[in-house]
């Protein structure tokens, strides 16, 4: 069995990741810059890191065998002020930048590490639908999430370039009920009411948890997997038909309320051009490397989600 690394563990992603992780007999580690002094879980362990102090127990790296780099502030938690935005940027460059300089400085037997990025590098779809999803060759959007990513994803770089093998996989919108977005739109379908933000329209590229951990995990154990993938359902929907899956999943007659554009911007100030931007992106390349999703569409994604 495998030891892995992860770095923000204790979000969404990391805690999904190492259930699966525990339940399949490997040994985990987390980073915390507060980590647990015990755990009740035999296989997990939590050491300590602070990349803006350049502080880590070196332990973590000589131990580990891969290293799944998940460290970032939540973007959606809250408004985009400048200084939320520099907390943003800093929390995923300064990990990602310390990380690969520990890899270079103590000895360790790693055999690949995946580092998180997101579908925020491809900007807005240029029209609704777009008939040709973005692929991992397009080339960045320069707007806050593009710079964002693009540091994100070079912070990790020297990884490579040390000959360690690097996968980055853009994420979708994670689709749990343990947190995320999901969580935000099933509190008022439980009313019989579905949130339909702006037109409606726009264009969501899901991801299952399941089949996001998966993913993260065959593409370190598939020694042919290199370089950066999209990772999103090969079915993207519409806001609208996302919120109709949801509302069937949960049994319930709904009546579609629409969510103005104008007043998400009151609620949500810059951030709001996120949630109303439609993007479209591709599985393409992922599937082409020999990864099968287990929930192609949102329709048995959201019933195994709210029904399983």
């Amino acid at each position: 069995m495998a030891t892995y690394l992860i770095t923000g563990g204790t979000g969404l992603v990391g805690k999904a990741l190492t259930d699966r992780l525990i339940d399949s007999g490997h040994s985990v580690i987390i980073l915390s810059r507060k980590p647990a002094a015990h755990s009740n879980k035999s296989l997990l362990q939590h050491l300590y890191w602070d990349p803006y102090k350049g502080e880590i127990d070196e332990e973590a790296i000589r131990k580990a065998d891969y290293v799944i780099h998940l460290a970032g502030a939540n973007v959606a938690e809250k408004r985009w002020s400048e200084q939320r935005k520099k907390e943003i940027v800093d929390s995923r460059v300064v990990s990602g930048q310390f990380l690969a300089a520990c890899l270079q400085r103590i000895p360790h037997h790693i055999q690949a590490v995946m580092g998180a990025s997101a579908q925020g590098w491809y900007g807005a779809d240029p029209m609704i639908p777009n008939p040709t999803p973005f692929v991992e060759t397009d080339p960045l959007y320069p707007d806050f999430l593009g710079n964002t990513c693009r540091l994100w994803e070079e912070s990790l770089q020297p990884i490579r370039e040390a000959g360690i093998r690097l996968i980055q996989l853009r994420i979708g919108i994670v689709l749990s009920t343990k947190g995320g977005a999901l969580a935000e739109f099933r509190k008022p379908v439980r009313f019989g009411i579905i949130p339909i933000l702006g037109s409606g329209k726009q264009i969501i590229s899901w991801i299952h948890i399941h089949d996001l951990v998966s993913m993260i995990l065959w593409s370190l154990e598939t020694k042919t997997v290199i370089g950066t993938y999209n990772a999103a359902a090969p079915h993207p929907v519409s806001n609208f038909h996302l919120m109709k899956a949801l509302a069937k999943a949960n049994n319930r007659l709904f009546i579609p309320i629409p969510v103005p554009s104008f007043v998400l911007k009151i609620i949500l100030g810059e951030m709001s051009i996120e949630v109303l931007k439609s993007t479209t992106i591709s599985a393409q390349k992922i599937q082409g490397a020999g990864f099968h999703f287990r929930y192609e569409k949102i329709e048995e994604a959201m019933l195994d989600l709210i029904r399983g």
